[in-house]
């Protein structure tokens, strides 16, 4: 009997034991976040502090080393954080970057695209992940996007056009030089110059070809278009950095032809000041970059916003 008391006494305690390092299993098991204190399941405002991504299309081009300047000077003065990816013109490497911010599980993303139409698979990712869409200066072509703040590029073209035509005196062949083919900015800035001079008697566009908004590419689409073409009067770019790389060829042929740009950028408006680009359309990106940030700011928190929000334009001649 003496035996069975010893025998039960011992299981009682082993068992004791063993519920111990039970109870001790299941807090140890516990997700780290929660046994953390973890508060950043809201959507990237651990702290209070709002985080706002920013899915850049290219910090190889002046125009948009402004925007995120501006974007940057804004999110800085409100507390926020910014968190910049840079595509460089690879649609594919934006996709990824978007990918990227959603796992980050930022507060608002804004997307300045490569490409308007294959950006709808990331605006619709980040719309299935609840994180609000702002698109910056180039819009997209599907997905749920809360606001696009941008210049009226029609309007922009336009008044490149209208200038182009008061410069030549009504008459004259004009070049045009396209932006990256599917982005809204392109097509946009093409229909605007294409209402000011299209259906105008006297007034011819003898070449309109693509060079990707880039210097480098503009230089040699022009020297190609001037070999075909020697008698031209005009040359619209549908960026700076493209009508700057015109203005080389132009130069280099020892042709007077009438160069104006889109950005003013500063290399553009010295250019102009200097009596040698014509003009250029001011798009201010610092604004565009600064309007965002502060419209992502109210979306963050749950305030309404215009789903068109424009910033003025104005036409920069040499002063």
């Amino acid at each position: 009997m003496k035996k069975f008391l010893k025998m039960a006494m011992a299981c009682t305690l082993v068992l004791g034991a063993l519920a111990g390092c039970s109870t001790s299993s299941n807090l140890e098991n516990k997700p780290a976040e929660q046994s953390a204190g973890n508060t950043n399941a809201g959507g990237g405002e651990a702290g209070g502090k709002v985080t706002i991504g920013l899915a850049v299309s290219t910090l190889n081009n002046p125009f948009f080393v402004s925007l995120k300047e501006g974007a940057e000077k804004a999110a800085k003065d409100a507390g926020a954080e910014l968190l910049v990816v840079d595509a460089q013109d690879d649609t594919a490497k934006q996709i990824s970057g978007v990918e990227d911010l959603i796992q980050k599980k930022v507060s608002v993303i804004m997307i300045n695209p490569t490409d308007s139409a294959a950006i709808v698979t990331a605006v619709e990712a980040a719309n299935k992940a609840n994180i609000p869409v702002i698109t910056v200066d180039r819009a997209a072509e599907g997905g749920q996007v809360v606001s696009h703040i941008a210049s009226d590029n029609v309007k922009g073209g336009k008044m490149a056009g209208d200038f182009i035509l008061e410069k030549l005196g009504g008459k004259g062949n004009i070049v045009e030089l396209q932006g990256i083919a599917g982005t809204s900015a392109a097509r946009d800035r093409g229909k605007g110059f294409h209402d000011a001079v299209d259906g105008k008697e006297g007034v011819k566009v003898v070449a309109s070809q693509p060079a990707d908004f880039d210097r480098a590419k503009g230089l040699s689409v022009m020297e190609n278009i001037l070999q075909a073409n020697k008698d031209v009067q005009a040359v619209f770019a549908h960026n700076d950095e493209m009508a700057l790389g015109a203005l080389q060829a132009v130069e280099a042929a020892g042709k007077d032809i009438v160069v104006v740009g889109f950005d003013a950028t500063d290399d553009a408006v010295k250019s102009v000041n200097d009596g040698k680009m014509g003009a250029t359309v001011a798009q201010k990106p610092a604004a565009i970059g600064e309007t965002a940030v502060q419209t992502a700011l109210k979306v963050a928190k749950g305030e309404k916003v215009e789903s068109n929000i424009p910033v003025d334009l104005e036409l920069v001649t040499k002063k």
